[in-house]
């Protein structure tokens, strides 16, 4: 196999108390990337359709990205990339993730698989600084694994996948400003109080505790963040009023989905997820944003093969 045509998903960041090291993978929400092997050495973007971003393969975070694998790999190997991007820069559900991870997957795929899915997360995360300064792994890892995952560690990159109970839906509403990862990271406190973190430490222990139980309540409970959303907020609008009605329709919690502005709301059920979605469309009909909403159960898969 010379070419492959894949799906790279969106991805939700942090889950309200996991900064940099919680996320999950979407179903419903991706680019697709053809991705071809070459006689020709190196890597090029050969097209980009959905965005104004660089075909130089060194200013693009797919192209980092894959240049970071080739150099690994024991072997030559030219590689073409066509990115048609369905996931907006800056929206919070993981636009650079997507192309990074879904490059090193296809092109590790068409290679015979020389790497393992968790190794694949550290030549994502190149692309993940390219795009904001930062080699985070909260949106490449769900991507390229799928479901839910932790990041233990960063030194040494230590990824977990987690149980991902069947009913989760998620509602992720996109208003259209951009909020870049690179400011919304600048508006962030250094420091933290030591009450502030045993409460989020007991937060991302009781959120993976309640997905590998299924328990939906403790699920909810622990969706709470106390350190990064209380500033970032305030980069979003009408976000307190979305939180409010998401929570009053059934919702499990609901916070900031990676640096934002999308939010994401975790429901039990596809019925509540839409409930969910109707009262968020009706809070932002009321200001003069356009917005994208999405309903998305969780992939459990990550990156799929289209063909």
């Amino acid at each position: 196999m010379k070419r492959i045509k894949i799906f790279a998903p969106a991805t939700v960041a942090n889950l309200s108390c996991g900064f940099d090291v919680l996320g999950c993978c979407l179903d419903t929400v991706g680019d697709e990337m053809i991705i071809t092997l070459s006689s020709k050495p190196g890597v090029r973007i050969t097209k980009i359709q959905g965005a104004d971003l660089p075909l130089d393969a060194k200013k693009n975070v797919a192209g980092v990205a894959v240049e970071a694998l080739l150099l690994k790999y024991n072997g030559t190997a030219g590689v073409d990339i066509e990115i048609y991007k369905k996931i907006k820069a800056g929206s919070g559900i993981g636009s650079s993730a997507a192309s990074s991870a879904g490059a090193v997957w296809a092109v590790n795929h068409l290679l015979n698989n020389p790497f393992l899915p968790h190794e694949l997360v550290a030549f994502a995360m190149q692309g993940e600084k390219l795009a904001s300064g930062n080699a985070h792994a909260d949106n490449v890892a769900p991507a390229l694994l799928g479901g839910f995952t932790l990041v233990r560690s960063y030194d040494p990159l230590d990824i977990v996948k987690l149980h991902t109970p069947q009913d989760l839906v998620m509602t992720i509403i996109h208003p259209q400003i951009e909020v870049k990862t690179s400011d919304a990271r600048s508006v962030i406190k250094q420091n933290v109080t030591l009450k502030q973190a045993i409460h989020q430490w007991g937060n991302v222990g009781g959120l993976i505790s309640g997905l590998f139980t299924e328990d939906y309540e403790l699920i909810g409970r622990s969706l709470e963040d106390v350190i990064i959303e209380p500033m970032r907020s305030i980069l979003i609008p009408e976000f307190k009023n979305v939180k409010k009605v998401a929570i009053q329709q059934g919702a499990l919690g609901c916070g900031i989905s990676g640096s934002g502005p999308s939010i994401f709301a975790l429901s039990k059920g596809i019925d509540t997820a839409t409930k969910v979605a109707e009262a968020i469309r009706q809070v932002y009909a009321k200001t003069a944003l356009d917005f994208d909403i999405h309903i998305s159960k969780i992939n459990n898969q990550g990156v799929k093969i289209i063909s």
